[in-house]
């Protein structure tokens, strides 16, 4: 009842509204015989009389004039619901969830999130931040963070950040005491500071490049840790030689805290990228977030 009354009740208001069958039909965009037979088939079910017409005009019964009282107001409510979730266009709103690990965040995430998130306050976004190769799909997450080269054959990829570099770093005391190594190989006689491979557990074999010429040193030394920041407080206190992402030493090196060496087996390598599953649907929000943290060169 309620699904064959709903039009026809909208076209009663309308036209109670407009005093005028013919400018009712214009407004709804109907001819003006589909709207009398509409509301001829309204009073039949109904059994009342809604309108009085005449060659001049139209106005409702005592009936009419009742039930256009009580429904005028619901269907305003409904229309300004309407009007509100048009505007929310205009204010999307979401949750997302993002795998990353620490360096991925601070250098490549928060940057663009920080103005994001002022821009787009219904949007909100959870991190996850550990150094794991964790499945994104599932752990319900709509994207993770990865260097370009880890990430699957199989997902979307968005560049989010510039070209990379490691760096070599050891403190002028260090340096000192024990020498500049030369060549990669010489790092067999340094103490150096491990990292521990969130993934399989084992070492990281430190990796170089230089004439086309790849190679990787496992390195031995004192201290092993599973993040970055205490490898780089490490190297800060005269510990030993430790890679890490050149940015992550910018200041220490300004400072004069830090030493780089090695400086020509360390060429730059392709960054960080969001990535997500091919399959995945867009919401406003995530893809407002895509354009958001998209890395442009220029």
């Amino acid at each position: 009842m309620l699904k064959d009354n709903f039009n026809d009740l909208l076209s009663l208001i309308v036209i109670a509204r407009e005093k005028s069958f013919t400018k009712a039909a214009a407004k709804l965009g109907v001819s003006q015989s589909a709207l009398s037979h509409a509301i001829r088939g309204l009073e039949e079910r109904l059994d009342l009389r809604l309108l009085t017409r005449t060659t001049r005009s139209v106005a409702p019964t005592e009936a009419g004039e009742k039930l256009i009282n009580a429904l005028g107001p619901r269907f305003a409510e409904i229309e300004s619901e309407l009007i509100a979730l048009s505007e929310m266009r205009n204010k999307p709103a979401g949750n997302i969830r993002i795998n990353a690990g620490e360096h991925a965040l601070r250098s490549a995430l928060w940057p663009a999130l920080e103005k994001f998130l002022k821009a787009y306050p219904e949007i909100n976004i959870e991190i996850v931040s550990d150094n794991t190769l964790t499945d994104i799909v599932s752990g319900r997450f709509d994207a993770g963070v990865r260097l370009g080269e880890q990430v699957a054959k199989d997902m979307i990829a968005v560049r989010i950040g510039p070209e990379m570099r490691m760096a070599v770093v050891g403190s002028s005391d260090y340096l000192s005491r024990c020498g500049r190594p030369q060549t990669p190989q010489d790092l067999q006689h340094h103490n150096c500071i491990n990292m521990r491979l969130p993934t399989m557990g084992g070492l990281y074999a430190w990796e170089f490049e230089k004439d086309q010429h790849e190679l990787r040193v496992r390195v031995e030394g004192q201290l092993t840790f599973n993040n970055l920041q205490p490898r780089i407080d490490a190297a800060i206190a005269g510990i030993g030689l430790a890679i890490v992402p050149e940015d992550t030493i910018i200041e220490a090196v300004a400072d004069g805290k830090l030493q780089t060496v090695l400086d020509d087996w360390c060429p730059a390598f392709p960054g960080y990228y969001l990535y997500y599953p091919s399959r995945k649907q867009h919401t406003v929000a995530f893809a407002l977030l895509i354009d958001a943290l998209r890395y442009s060169a220029e």
